[in-house]
């Protein structure tokens, strides 16, 4: 598979090298209430005057799936596949989202286009109780063409610190439970695009569904240990 990327474009070697080397850069500075390390799909930060709770906070894109919106003038739903993506993120430390804020950077800003990729993100946000609290659009000729844009987003949550899976208490023996995908999410597109003909594209932005409703019924009535979102790194990571 990771040959098939690198001939795609996406060098996945490369990506897990500059990850180690942010790793040892922030090493030498970790902030007292910082509660780990980087790398995992969520921040942990100990919530100011409350021992028992921390905030959580994760960012992430929607990545090349949005050359395909762009190519067939659907903006409707990328706006809610980051919000979801960055819910799911945040969902596997047990957090419950508070707030999000987007970027929406432009070759040639076209306000009917930002506003049903804004949409997107407010329909998804309402859907969490999450409150959209601002965000940034950015118009940059030369940095991206007219028809191309990119999005990106910033979700905080909240945890209870009891309520965090504890990765060292997994062992042999344990059930593993997963959740269907309704589709690529918003990985793998850069590979699905090399392969797949322009034609058959629409199918490729199924929106990339929230796990919320059935994780937090999951968390009701079994001892959680762990989770995770299965997204760019694949289940290996």
């Amino acid at each position: 598979m990771s040959d098939a990327y690198a001939r795609s474009g996406v060098d996945i070697t490369a990506g897990n090298e500059a990850v180690s080397r942010y790793k040892a850069l922030l090493a030498r500075h970790k902030q007292p209430a910082q509660l780990d390390a980087i790398g995992g799909f969520g921040g942990l930060y100990a919530l100011p005057g409350d021992e028992r709770r921390a905030l959580v906070a994760s960012t992430d894109g929607v990545g090349t799936k949005l050359l395909i919106a762009a190519a067939l003038q659907r903006y409707d739903t990328v706006g809610a596949d980051l919000v979801n993506h960055c819910v799911n993120d945040i969902l596997v430390l047990g957090a419950r989202p508070l707030f999000f804020l987007d970027y929406l950077a432009v070759g040639k800003l076209d306000p009917d286009v930002a506003a049903r990729i804004v949409e997107g993100c407010a329909r998804a946000c309402a859907a969490h109780d999450c409150a959209l609290l601002g965000g940034e659009t950015a118009e940059m000729p030369g940095m991206y063409a007219p028809e191309h844009f990119d999005l990106a987003g910033t979700i905080v949550g909240l945890v209870s610190l009891d309520d965090v899976p504890k990765l060292e208490s997994v062992a042999p023996g344990d059930a593993i439970l997963a959740l269907p995908a309704v589709g690529l999410h918003t990985n793998g597109y850069a590979l699905a695009r090399s392969v797949i003909p322009e034609s058959e594209w629409s199918a490729l932005l199924t929106e990339h569904p929230s796990y919320a409703a059935p994780v937090r019924a999951m968390l009701e009535v079994a001892n959680v240990k762990a989770m995770a979102h299965i997204t760019g790194g694949g289940l290996r990571e």
